[in-house]
């Protein structure tokens, strides 16, 4: 398992699930992202203009590059229905030769065939 830091997970959460499909078929058709996860059924807590706040809202979690990470938080933001969207980056300190060689390409504006 190579170590690496050019790899990062990136959490958003949505309000619904029709947003959350939206935002990841967009920025995978934008070469943003290699794909994401979708999590249903989340249940958040949190402070909110004041006031403590519960809700139901779905987890994105993406995998991309650290050299699409700038444009994808700038779709996120740009497209997210919420005012302060979340948009968390954890970085990946290492993975699968051939599951990060194919993030990477699938995150890639030129596509060749893997394998």
């Amino acid at each position: 398992m190579p170590a690496t830091t050019k790899y990062d997970l990136v959490l958003v959460t949505a309000p619904d699930l029709k947003t959350a499909r939206r935002l990841v078929r967009t920025a995978l058709e934008a070469r943003l992202i290699a794909c994401a996860n979708l999590i249903p059924k989340i249940e958040s807590h949190y402070w909110w203009q004041g006031k403590l706040e519960r809700g139901h809202e779905i987890m994105l979690v993406m995998k991309t590059t650290r050299a699409r990470l700038v444009a994808l938080e700038k779709l996120i933001l740009a497209q997210h229905p919420y005012t302060t969207p979340e948009f968390i980056v954890l970085p990946v300190s290492g993975g699968a030769k051939g599951y990060l060689a194919w993030l990477a390409e699938s995150c890639s504006n030129s596509r060749r065939r893997l394998g």
